[in-house]
């Protein structure tokens, strides 16, 4: 391995920083976009039944939103109307508007720089195929090239580009993938504000 990144030259170093940042993130977010940490299945269901005869206690929301993502956003809403009794409606979606933003940055964090790097890492190895071919020319001088250099140039040409083709595709399909879930998750956190808020609006003015 330390053989063909000597072979590939220095335009492979960023490459290589590219595929640990991209493995990392990768790890990180397959952690936090567990279902488990997002929307617990049975949570939306918990929670409209404890609101259906009255409010919970402090104790009980402040337990609800440390469950999990969704449990942020439907705390905040009941954290409104406990704090304010009668809300008018209008501001309490508000709230949960509000809470459901910062539950998509959460989301969200880190996927910009996962599609950045699958969309540089290609660029990155055409670059150490440019800077490989430059070698390439360089070592044809007249009356006879240097066979060395040559070999050397191609290496470089091509190790790069192969090696930026193996840090972009996984990095664009794991990008497609965690994209796919966010917009799952962002649905279901809409869906279950929505439920939550029509169950609360016996609390609110109207």
């Amino acid at each position: 391995m330390f053989s063909i990144i000597q072979a590939a030259g220095w335009p492979i170093w960023p490459l290589i920083l590219c595929s640990i940042v991209a493995l990392a993130l990768i790890i990180e977010r397959f952690s936090s976009l567990r279902t488990k940490r997002v929307a617990p299945p049975r949570l939306l269901d918990d929670v409209l039944g404890v609101t259906s005869q009255q409010l919970p206690t402090p104790d009980m929301v402040n337990r609800l939103a440390e469950n999990s993502l969704l449990g942020q956003v439907l705390a905040a809403g009941l954290r409104a109307v406990t704090t304010e009794p009668q809300m008018q409606e209008a501001k309490l979606r508000q709230v949960f508007e509000l809470a459901g933003r910062r539950a998509i940055h959460q989301l969200e964090r880190y996927l910009n720089t996962l599609g950045t790097i699958a969309a540089a890492a290609p660029l990155l190895g055409l670059l150490g195929t440019v800077v490989g071919m430059i070698e390439i020319f360089g070592s044809q001088a007249p009356g006879g090239g240097n066979p060395t250099q040559l070999a050397h140039g191609i290496s470089i040409a091509l190790y790069n580009t192969a090696f930026g083709l193996m840090v972009a595709i996984p990095s664009l399909m794991f990008y497609r993938y965690f994209r796919g879930r966010v917009e799952e998750y962002i649905l279901e956190l809409e869906q279950s504000s929505d439920r939550l808020l029509t169950q609360l609006r016996r609390f609110t003015s109207p």
